[in-house]
């Protein structure tokens, strides 16, 4: 089954009622900060009017670097339930695991409490850990912030080029991947339909390795980052540098994040 993929409203300048902006940031840095900013603004605002905050973690080295900012917040984490995009089928502590990552960086120096912490357990095999997250999901409505990255080949999650990505009405929560690149062939990711069920989704895209993808976004090409299509639209934050004119398109000025 084939998902739809056109971008055809991620293209040019838009306004808040679309579905895909560009925020050009002066670097890394500063994407960083922009991002936790926004973090903690969602987790502010869904903890005031629905007392919980529901965050999905990207794995990659710039969540890394979000991910140890965090950790510094002077928030009350109890409230804060964490979820994974993806997951690789390797052992647990394997230092390729988004969830070791994230552990490392952030969540074993915070009081998130342990059963609020939802680990994809994919080291049971791509199948079986896929239908395990499914359970777990079955009873969370939208997430209240997702963060995705941005891949060289424009992949997203677990979500790649000439695979099943669970874009259309009725895919399920997850999918079981088999073929991907290395390191870990098997993996657990979210579909793109699951992942389109949130509030506010952040796509964080940084260095000269993802100008290929970000070109390939901006001018329409059938890219599984465009599967990613919330009621809201998402957001994008990238380094500035990444945003070069190219076809016409032209960038947004730098985001700020909403105040709650």
């Amino acid at each position: 089954m084939e998902p739809s993929r056109r971008a055809g409203h991620c293209r040019g300048e838009l306004n808040a009622t679309e579905s895909c902006r560009w925020h050009g940031l002066a670097d890394e840095s500063a994407l960083r900060q922009t991002a936790v900013a926004t973090i903690l603004a969602g987790a502010a605002l869904a903890i005031q009017e629905r007392a919980e905050f529901h965050l999905v973690l990207a794995g990659g080295n710039t969540p890394r670097g979000i991910y140890r900012e965090l950790r510094e917040a002077p928030v009350d984490w109890s409230a804060w339930h964490i979820y994974y995009g993806d997951e690789r089928c390797l052992p647990p502590d394997d230092t390729a695991r988004n969830s070791r990552m994230a552990a490392e960086a952030w969540l074993d120096h915070v009081r998130i409490p342990i059963e609020q912490r939802h680990v994809i357990a994919a080291e049971m095999g791509a199948t079986q850990a896929a239908h395990g997250y499914a359970e777990t999901l079955r009873s969370v409505g939208e997430f209240d912030v997702v963060l995705l990255g941005l891949g060289e080949d424009g992949h997203t999650a677990s979500l790649f080029p000439y695979h099943e990505w669970g874009a259309s009405p009725g895919s399920p929560d997850t999918l079981a991947v088999f073929d991907a690149p290395p390191p870990a062939p098997q993996r657990v990711t979210l579909s793109a339909a699951r992942l389109s069920r949130a509030r506010q989704v952040l796509f964080l895209v940084s260095g000269e390795s993802k100008r290929r993808a970000v070109n390939s976004w901006r001018n329409g090409d059938d890219i599984p980052a465009v599967a990613i299509r919330p009621p809201a639209g998402v957001d994008v934050l990238v380094e500035r540098a990444l945003l070069a004119p190219s076809n016409g398109v032209v960038s947004q000025p730098p985001y700020r994040p909403t105040e709650s």
